[in-house]
């Protein structure tokens, strides 16, 4: 009786070490795990997603190239246009002492009717021409740009100011007007009469400011009105 019951339990032994597998791993709502074991790789059933904000177009048109901004070329500094320059006649020979330029007074309304403005200049320093529109002027034939032309009152633009003055020449009195553009000197006008006309002149220049002056100023001390029918013939 001992040896069978020594042989029945040698025998659950045997049994007992070589069992069934272990079941399969229950969770907590009685389902099986049905993954693979957590050293295989688990098989891609899709394809990643691209990421399209991280990857260029194909194409991609560049945007057109330009020298400067359009608010830089605003900034840029803006020049004056050079006139240009004025032809003048040849010297005469044997040319007179002095010479006479007659014309029309720019104040015609201040002035007697029937009548025009006389200076008179030296030939060897001024030559009576035509200005850059067409009206006739007196050029200096040593000092570059000096120039004496008729003008008449006319607003200036705001990048301008002008400061006035008198000049006394002979029985003429002169108001002069220094026009200036950004604290340099442009150009001044002379305008007065001899109580029969009112005419107005503008002195330009480029440089050797003093002489231009001193010399346009000689010229302007000869205003004097005459006859139009003894009027010199313009150029």
């Amino acid at each position: 009786m001992i040896r069978r019951i020594i042989l029945i339990l040698i025998v659950a032994l045997v049994l007992t070490a070589c069992g069934a597998a272990p079941a399969a791993t229950q969770y907590s709502n009685g389902a099986q795990a049905t993954e693979a074991p957590a050293t295989e790789a688990p098989v891609a059933t899709e394809e990643p997603a691209t990421d399209e904000a991280t990857e260029p177009p194909a194409h991609q048109p560049q945007p057109a190239e330009t020298s400067l901004p359009q608010a830089t070329q605003a900034l840029l500094p803006l020049t004056d246009t050079p006139l240009p320059t004025l032809d003048l006649p040849t010297e005469a020979v044997n040319a007179p002492a002095q010479m006479v330029w007659d014309g029309v007074p720019t104040y015609l309304g201040e002035s007697t009717p029937g009548y025009s403005f006389r200076v008179t200049y030296d030939p060897e320093l001024w030559a009576l021409t035509t200005d850059q529109f067409g009206f006739p002027a007196l050029a200096h034939r040593q000092v570059p740009a000096c120039v004496v032309s008729v003008t008449s009152g006319r607003g200036l633009p705001g990048n301008m100011s002008v400061e006035h003055d008198t000049l006394q020449a002979g029985n003429i009195m002169f108001d002069v007007g220094n026009v200036y553009e950004g604290g340099a000197l442009k150009f001044v006008t002379y305008t007065g009469g001899d109580g029969t006309i009112i005419t107005g002149f503008q002195v330009s220049f480029e440089e050797l400011v003093d002489e231009c002056r001193l010399d346009a100023e000689m010229v302007l001390a000869t205003l004097k009105s005459v006859p139009a029918s003894q009027a010199t013939p313009q150029p």
